[in-house]
Parts: C-alpha cells; structure tokens; sequence
C-alpha cells in the first residue's frame, strides 16, 4: 500500500492507496470537488454559516448535496459534514478508477475501502483513552465512513464537550454528521452522565448510522453495531 498527501485550501487529506499512481486521481478529484463547492457557497452563504439543515438545488455540486442530506438527518448544518462528504467523494473516485485500497481521511473523517484488515485509531485529545483505543476494518465493514467531532481538539463550533465523538455509517458524510451531533449532546460536568447523553441521539440516528463511540475524560460508551474495537498499549 502506497501512503499520500494531497492539500487544498483547508482541504488536508491523508491517503493509502493500492497504487502510486492513485495518488494523482485524488489530487484531481479533491480540487474539482473543492472548485465546484467554493463556487456554491460563494453563491449561497447561508450553506456556510447555518447551524441547522439547509436544502440544496438538485443540481449543487456533488459535495455539497451529500452534505446536506446528512446534515438534514442528524439536525446540524451542512458545514458539519462538507469534511465527510470530501472523503466520501475522493474514495469513490479512486473505487471508479481501480482502486483496491482506498482509505481518505479529511481531518479526522475516513472514507474507506479495501480487500484487508485496517486499523483505525481514535484521537481523544487530552483524554487518557486518546489513541489507545480504535477500530479493526475487515473486508465485511466496507464501504466505511468513520468521524470524530471533538471539542476539546477541533477548532469547529461545538456545542458539547466531548474529547471524542465517533461515528460509524455507510458513507463518510453521515457520519460526519452524526458525530457532530452526538458530540453536542455530551453536555454536563458529569463525565458519565454526558457520554449517556451523547449515546441517546447516537441511538436516535439509528439506522442511519451503524453506532458510535463517545469518549469524555476517562469515560467510553459505545452503541451500536461498530466494527472490532482493539486497544493499542503505548510506552
């Protein structure tokens, strides 16, 4: 497997690939995708700065339609899940261009597809649970799209106070949705109390999500069909 950089504008995305030469398919597939997005939101503002759904023209760019279907599920605004739907749009081109591996993470949102086990680690921030816990892919759980919301790393807008919310669905832009949504709800000082909080709306967006993690301090919840969890033991 081949890893990979590609970067535009905000855009970062981190990459493992079956082929070198896939590589360039995402560098092309990620700018067209960004130059037809920028040129929707430079036209329609209020995609950029909802907090709540919004609805999209049939004929808005790929993007930004598989970010307001998902938005408009999980009750967030569309910006939630543009990372997502990124991801989701740049794996599907490599699938289209012969892909067998094709693993895309667009700050802390995978899109995933392969014929081999994957490991995925969550980043918890300051969380003592941080990167020692994560998911083990196999062939069975793809197409795949996992995200974390977190407000104790991300500099996004967050209502809650998760160190980690993950969530599993079919397609990137779900669960980019989804996370943000479950990490809005971990509220209170309670530690426990907030992850219960977070697991609700997770098991409300069932069956649009698969599950979903939430890791507040040195608490974890899990709810949901997710894919194997294994721990990670770091010195």
């Amino acid at each position: 497997m081949y890893r990979g950089e590609v970067v535009y504008k905000q855009s970062r995305l981190k990459l493992l690939v079956s082929e070198p030469r896939l590589l360039s398919v995402a560098k092309a597939s990620l700018l067209a995708h960004r130059l037809l997005l920028d040129e929707y939101v430079e036209s329609h503002p209020l995609f950029k700065l909802a907090l709540s759904p919004v609805k999209v023209e049939p004929w808005a760019p790929l993007v930004a339609r598989l970010a307001a279907e998902a938005a408009e599920v999980a009750g967030v605004g569309p910006m939630a899940a543009v990372a997502g739907a990124i991801a989701q749009a740049v794996m599907n081109d490599l699938v289209k261009a012969g892909a067998r591996v094709a693993v895309v993470e667009d700050g802390g949102e995978v899109a995933a597809v392969a014929d081999r086990a994957i490991t995925v680690a969550v980043y918890a921030g300051p969380s003592p649970l941080s990167m020692k816990v994560g998911f083990e892919l196999h062939p069975s759980d793809y197409p795949v799209g996992i995200a974390t919301s977190s407000a104790s790393v991300s500099r996004a807008i967050n209502f809650g106070s998760a160190d980690a919310a993950v969530a599993v669905a079919d397609e990137a832009a779900m669960a980019d949705a989804a996370a943000k949504a479950v990490c809005n709800a971990v509220t209170g000082s309670d530690e426990e109390g907030a992850v219960s909080r977070g697991l609700e709306v997770a098991d409300d967006l069932r069956p649009y999500i698969r599950g979903a993690l939430v890791i507040k301090g040195g608490h974890v919840g899990l709810s949901g069909r997710l894919p194997k969890l294994v721990g990670f033991i770091r010195s």
